[in-house]
């Protein structure tokens, strides 16, 4: 079964449920998945649907953290429990051990001397690893492994 159909089958026991607040986010979900699809005229993989929850996901922390700095702690509950129900849909996340050898081989198979090529490694890595790392860590890590190198 492929993300989208599990995600409207989420969708269809949470109405059963009748658990509003899943049902919200999951609604939120599939909206963003109509509209990109709608947008760029594609059918969506899972890889598109990732990279939907993942966008959705940056977004719910941000709020969190704006919320909470702002004293609105019933708003910041609320996109807490959103991320929850998102997060649940996202892969288990790779360990550092694990991340470091697919940088190490992204490396070896772009053939990176430097900094400069930096943009490649990333495109390798990127599908296997979108969703089951943190992106922004691993631009980190190959930037200091390409540095050394």
């Amino acid at each position: 079964m492929s993300l989208k159909e599990q995600i409207t089958e989420d969708m269809k026991a949470a109405m059963r449920a009748k658990d509003s607040a899943k049902l919200g986010t999951i609604r939120l979900l599939t909206a963003a998945m109509k509209q990109k699809e709608v947008d760029e005229r594609i059918e969506l993989t899972d890889a598109h649907v990732l990279a939907i929850i993942d966008k959705m996901i940056k977004q719910r922390k941000d709020s969190i953290t704006q919320f909470e700095a702002g004293g609105r702690q019933d708003l910041a509950d609320q996109e807490k429990a959103e991320l929850a129900v998102l997060s649940g849909y996202m892969p288990a996340g790779l360990s550092d051990a694990e991340i470091q050898a697919e940088v190490q081989a992204a490396i070896a198979a772009a053939g990176a001397a430097g900094p400069q090529d930096m943009g490649k490694v990333m495109a390798i890595l990127k599908p296997k690893l979108a969703g089951r790392a943190d992106m922004t860590a691993v631009s980190g890590l190959v930037k200091a492994a390409l540095a050394k190198g």
